[in-house]
């Protein structure tokens, strides 16, 4: 309760009322709706989580279909809903690259990733990759990547939550981070990844609703003819039929491709995506989860293209969403002003709740997997070498959750003018170039060894950073410089070669006896995980 009557506090503080005439109703009803429904799953979620494997996993007891929703719900973000659909409107068809490549990566995932994964991890990737290389060193590189991927990742979440509040309730931007980042505190910390996956699910369930109901008005205003819509959509956009060709955003076809790639690899090394794997009793559960997210994921892709190229029609030409020649809250809030246009404030008040619901589950699922790197990975298995006392693993858990929440706040702060789907594409770098190229190596190559994960995984790391913050997007847009060092904003083509030359070489070099006992462990890694997959077949059977 004493959480409620803080939000409520902060809502209706003097900058709310200040800007009383621009609050819909609906909105904030709807709003406090699902903050009201969500802390009650939190409440619930609270009485059951009493263990770090609790805490970690939800117990491993979650069923396919609610691990692939949450799974969905997880990758459904603020990114994805409003920065895709921002891309879109603002660019057209080069807009769809960013959700091609995300498609793109679930396959993998499915055919390849998932069955290795959770036959042969706990709680976090890093499990899976320490199974045959030395714990230690490889732990520690592995926690470096997954944290920085999680910063980065929390950033994107809370930018697009800071501006969708300040729309809807008129708060300043700098208070509504706040809020989100209160409330994500109170899911975590109390509930765990009990109250992240049906958070998650609910969010999931009320996007895809929300999603579609746009989606059968806006086609039916335009009576249900696609050709109209792409036609309309190129009439009235400055680039005209350009908007319906590549190019138009990114002139470089080197530029897509690395967007692309970035996409799909940096996808298979996202810690909180993969951390969901653990939450299903077994292996066949793990894959059917990895089915149904995948479903639900193609739809809402397809929707985000009908959203974006209708919201080039509808808000483009409204002038009631424009003040001074600039678009209220930017591009990020294109689909939130199209639902106006679809179906009033009622419909405006529904989506909104729903974009942020989005943002508050995908920001619990991340709060959750950092916590697990910092105490599961660096402190029950680095510090405490695989003993931890359970009690203090368990509270410094939720220090580290509120942490996280206090450095995403600040960080995004800085990043509030940017489009969240290019700031949710920075940590996909970092993902691509350090945890994809160390988990792939490590499930499927007999010669990798532990001072070539190292090398190659310091080398991803490096390069990664080094080059996002030399690129367009932080030198000239946060740095204020007039032109890049380095000309592509996600250089994963670039670095993610780097660090799989690294590791190969330095593998392929390294004759060590720690390199000859790695080689050995993989041999009992596939017995292990064959063992594994045999068990769960039988148990499905």
């Amino acid at each position: 309760m004493k959480y409620l009557i803080i939000l409520l506090a902060l809502l209706y503080s003097n900058d709310v009322l200040a800007a009383s005439d621009r609050l819909n109703p609906a909105s904030v009803t709807t709003f406090l709706l699902f903050v009201l429904f969500t802390l009650g799953i939190s409440y619930w979620a609270s009485k059951r989580t009493t263990s770090s494997t609790a805490f970690y996993t939800a117990g491993g007891q979650i069923t396919a279909a609610q691990n692939g929703t949450a799974i969905a719900g997880d990758f459904m973000s603020a990114a994805s809903f409003l920065g895709i659909t921002g891309l879109i409107y603002s660019a057209g068809f080069d807009g769809l690259i960013l959700a091609v490549g995300a498609l793109a990566g679930w396959p993998l995932m499915l055919f390849v990733i998932s069955e290795r994964v959770r036959n042969l991890g706990r709680f976090t990737f890093t499990d899976v990759v320490s199974y045959r290389l030395q714990q230690r060193p490889i732990k520690g590189i592995a926690t470096l990547g997954s944290i920085t991927v999680i910063i980065f990742y929390l950033v994107a979440q809370l930018v697009g939550a800071g501006k969708l509040i300040e729309l809807l309730f008129g708060l300043s931007y700098e208070l509504a981070v706040l809020i989100i980042s209160l409330l994500v505190m109170v899911y975590v910390t109390v509930g765990g990844m009990l109250a992240t996956t049906w958070v998650q699910i609910v969010k999931a369930i009320l996007l895809i609703l929300g999603a579609t109901l746009m989606c059968i008005l806006l086609m039916a205003a335009l009576e249900f003819d696609f050709n109209r819509l792409f036609g309309d959509a190129a009439l009235v956009h400055p680039k005209g039929a350009l908007v319906l060709q590549p190019g138009s955003l990114f002139t470089d076809p080197i530029q897509a491709i690395t967007i692309a790639i970035t996409m799909m690899c940096g996808l298979l090394g996202l810690p909180h995506i993969l951390m969901r794997i653990f939450t299903v009793p077994d292996m066949a559960t793990a894959r059917k989860s990895v089915f149904y997210a995948s479903g639900i994921m193609g739809y809402f892709y397809v929707m985000t293209i009908l959203i974006g190229f209708a919201s080039i029609i509808f808000v483009s030409t409204n002038p009631d969403f424009f003040v001074d020649g600039e678009l209220v809250g930017g591009t990020n809030m294109v689909a939130i002003h199209l639902s106006k246009v679809l179906g009033g404030d009622i419909l405006m008040g529904f989506m909104s709740a729903v974009a942020f619901a989005t943002i508050l589950a995908v920001v619990a699922g991340l709060i959750v997997a950092g916590s697990a790197a910092v105490s599961h990975d660096i402190y029950a298995e680095l510090i405490c070498k695989g003993s931890p006392d359970p009690k203090k693993e368990l509270k410094l858990t939720r220090i580290a959750a509120v942490a996280f929440c206090f450095i995403g706040m600040g960080i995004s702060i800085l990043f509030q003018k940017q489009n969240v789907a290019f700031i949710a594409v920075m940590p996909l770098v970092i993902a691509a170039s350090v945890n994809f190229p160390i988990l792939i190596l490590a499930m499927f190559w007999r010669n990798f060894t532990t001072k070539g994960a190292v090398a190659g995984g310091i080398v991803g790391f490096i390069s990664s950073v080094t080059l996002i913050v030399l690129g367009p997007k932080v030198w000239i847009s946060i740095v204020g410089a007039e032109s890049a060092i380095f000309p592509y904003d996600y250089p994963a083509l670039f670095t993610m070669t780097a660090a799989f030359i690294t590791m190969y070489l330095v593998s392929m070099l390294d004759h060590s006896d720690g390199a000859k006992e790695d080689r050995t462990k993989f041999d009992k890694q596939l017995i292990a995980s064959e063992l594994a997959t045999d068990v769960s077949g039988s148990v499905g059977h």
